[in-house]
């Protein structure tokens, strides 16, 4: 709708294509020469985009005033100081509201769509199956795009009880290896019989898309059934046949938001509706049901916190759920005293932990199931699930006063719920932001208005020269200078180093630059990401893991160039800038980390460049922190990293180990060893709370930051 917005009003000539974008990208630019006028508030990131834009001058002069935006909770409600109230139009208030505030862009376009096009515009339409089906015949496949979380059969199985197509009516097969011909055989069956079929899963028969696609095209009025409906469901796929995405039907059911709704949704969903099986639980046992269900939301909402929440954003659903009370009723009436290390490992290790592939992800899994499947939560009244005792354990009672109990229940709720700081949502903002920038820019076929023109020529040659300027070829003779020695590893660390940088700057950088004077379609892809002031995908595939923009990319690159240019023309550094290597695991192979020490080391080596997310660190007592409000990252001090034999602590509660990740993303490919190939080693940290607490919090080390 936003991008329907914009486009009416480029077509009135109301705004500038160049202002459209700069919201998008916050401007191209390698560096800023102007230092930032007040550091105590104004983020360095900000501060870079406002240069960019115009009217320079007149902001540093008023820059005092626009404080007002930042603090605020609403920034987009907040009116600007003259003469900006009446100088900028709506997008360009937007414009000031990213370089402000981006974690509240997405609630500024919401405002600016609903101002321009009305409230319709910005609410998604209820989930209808007979509206849907209505718009259907026998010849329209109905597709189900499926979203994480959401598992529409239950609905359809319903819906089709209901317009008596259940049982031997309606057929269903989930598709995989093998199961093409049987899943033809099906359909072509339904279509004489007039009955319905559901293919579940299509995103994972990538190979039998193609004769799928020729069953459909072959389906006609005289061939099928008036009653015949073929159902899909899929995953967005790449590699699903467009012509029957265009000639289906296609829906789509995003999963209850909020603890409120996910809780309400279990309760009124088999097996927990059934009468019978809801008092089929004796006693206080009960409570472990709901806490079970709260469980089950709370892992649901912990996606919307990105990479705090989880490293990986898993896909639980209803089938997670409904498995886990089936064994949670069966251990409890089978056993007079509940079995809480059984129902754990079925829960937390089978069900839920079967969709669990990283090792950190599910440590978080068990730590938060521990709070739910204990002893304390049967026999505690009024059982705490959060901190400040607004969620708890309601005592047993009927099932209808369970339902009500739920509905009265916050309709939005506080991070600490989920063991989280409130500055988590300020990360959950700024990710919404970003995948509302990356859609929209996906939409501007790599920022280009309709072709090249002089303008656009004239930028990209200032970026392209730019970046040589800057940039120089480091080609040495490393091996002469620093042989490799079995006595002196450093030596190979850095002659690899340097090894992969050339490589990198020959092949990529300095060859896409000189390529420019001819456009093909792969300088142009680069051409495209350097005018939107992205990495190009060409030099990614080459380069070291990297979530920065172009401007703070060829920066960093830069300062990795440096240090290793002053350790080849000096000697080994003291202190190793750990962010500034290629292959961060070369450098630390066979190192264990053991504690932060104020001396130099007689054996090891100093690190140091890591930032801490989801904590801080206590220079004063030499541990984990709680946030300051809206400071999201900390700088760590230099580390200690020594070889030593592996030992378990006498103390692990006052411990945390914390992981090591290259960027903020921390998932990757999963390696051989269980990890992701993003994260680096793990590093033990002194803390004065348990361990769970800061497991909770998400809280991890990143060797570079985004910006």
């Amino acid at each position: 709708c936003c991008l329907l917005l914009i486009c009416l009003r480029r077509a009135k000539e109301e705004i500038e294509y160049s202002d459209f974008m700069f919201l998008l990208t916050g401007g191209v630019g390698l560096q800023n020469t102007i230092a930032n006028p007040d550091p105590s508030w104004l983020q360095d990131k900000s501060w870079d985009e406002i240069c960019r834009a115009n009217e320079l001058e007149a902001f540093i002069k008023s820059l005092g005033d626009f404080k007002a935006i930042y603090d605020s909770k609403e920034p987009c409600n907040v009116a600007l100081p003259a003469p900006w109230c009446e100088k900028l139009n709506d997008l360009q208030k937007m414009i000031l509201v990213r370089c402000l505030r981006p974690d509240k862009i997405v609630p500024a376009v919401t405002k600016y769509v609903t101002g321009n096009l009305g409230k319709r515009f910005v609410q998604p339409p209820p989930f209808d199956l007979s509206k849907s089906y209505l718009d259907s015949n026998c010849t329209t496949p109905l597709v189900f795009v499926l979203s994480p979380g959401a598992d529409p059969m239950a609905s359809l199985l319903k819906f089709a009880s209901d317009k008596n197509m259940g049982g031997a009516k309606f057929q269903s097969i989930s598709l995989g290896q093998g199961q093409g011909p049987i899943a033809a055989k099906m359909i072509s069956t339904a279509m004489q019989d007039g009955t319905w079929v559901c293919l579940q899963n299509c995103h994972l028969a990538v190979s039998w898309m193609s004769t799928l696609e020729k069953i459909c095209e072959d389906f006609s009025l005289a061939t099928c059934h008036q009653d015949f409906r073929l159902w899909l469901t899929s995953y967005p796929s790449s590699k699903f046949p467009v012509t029957i995405l265009q000639n289906g039907v296609k829906m789509t059911n995003e999963p209850p938001t909020g603890l409120r709704l996910n809780l309400l949704q279990s309760y009124l969903s088999d097996p927990v509706s059934d009468p019978d099986f809801f008092n089929s639980c004796p006693n206080k046992e009960m409570k472990l049901l709901y806490g079970l269900c709260f469980f089950h939301a709370l892992v649901q909402e912990r996606k919307k916190f990105g990479p705090l929440g989880w490293n990986i954003p898993y896909g639980f659903n209803e089938s997670d759920l409904r498995i886990s009370i089936r064994q949670l009723q069966l251990f409890v009436n089978e056993y007079d005293e509940v079995p809480l290390e059984a129902i754990t490992y079925l829960t937390g290790e089978c069900n839920y932990g079967g969709r669990v592939t990283d090792d950190w992800d599910r440590r978080l899994l068990m730590t938060i199931l521990a709070d739910f499947y204990n002893k304390d939560i049967i026999v505690t009244f009024r059982y705490p699930f959060s901190p400040s005792g607004e969620y708890f354990a309601p005592p047993k009672s009927a099932y209808d006063d369970y339902v009500l109990f739920i509905k009265e229940l916050p309709f939005s709720q506080h991070p600490e719920v989920f063991g989280m700081h409130e500055n988590v949502d300020i990360s959950k903002d700024l990710q919404q932001t970003k995948v509302l920038f990356d859609s929209l820019l996906l939409t501007q076929g790599g920022g280009a208005k309709g072709g090249a023109t002089s303008g656009s020529d004239n930028t990209l040659h200032e970026i392209a020269n730019d970046i040589l300027t800057k940039v120089k070829t480091f080609l040495f003779h490393t091996l002469l200078k620093f042989p490799v020695l079995y006595e002196e590893s450093m030596n190979t660390v850095l002659v690899q180093e340097m090894e992969r940088y050339n490589v990198y700057e020959q092949t990529n950088l300095l060859k896409a630059i000189k390529g420019l004077v001819v456009m093909d379609a792969e300088l142009e892809a680069v051409a495209g990401s350097l005018m939107v002031g992205k990495v190009p995908e060409k030099w990614a595939k080459r380069s070291y893991p990297s979530l920065k923009p172009l401007g703070s990319y060829i920066t960093d690159f830069l300062s990795r160039l440096k240090f290793l240019q002053v350790w080849y023309d000096t000697s080994k550094p003291s202190v190793f800038w750990l962010s500034g290597f290629f292959f961060t695991q070369a450098f630390l192979t066979g190192a264990i980390i053991t504690c932060y020490y104020p001396s130099a080391p007689e054996d090891g080596v100093y690190i140091n460049g890591l930032f801490l997310d989801g904590a801080r660190w206590d220079k004063i007592s030499g541990a984990l922190a709680e946030q300051l409000p809206k400071v999201l990252f900390d700088l760590m001090p230099i580390i200690w990293i020594k070889p030593t034999e592996k030992k378990s602590s006498d103390q692990p509660q006052k411990l945390y180990v914390c992981p090591l990740y290259k960027t903020s993303e921390r998932k990757g490919t999963l390696s051989t060893t269980g990890h992701s190939t993003n994260f680096v080693i793990s590093i033990t940290l002194p803390i004065n709370k348990r361990p769970q607490h800061w497991i909770k919090r998400g809280v991890a080390l990143l060797c570079q930051l985004d910006d």
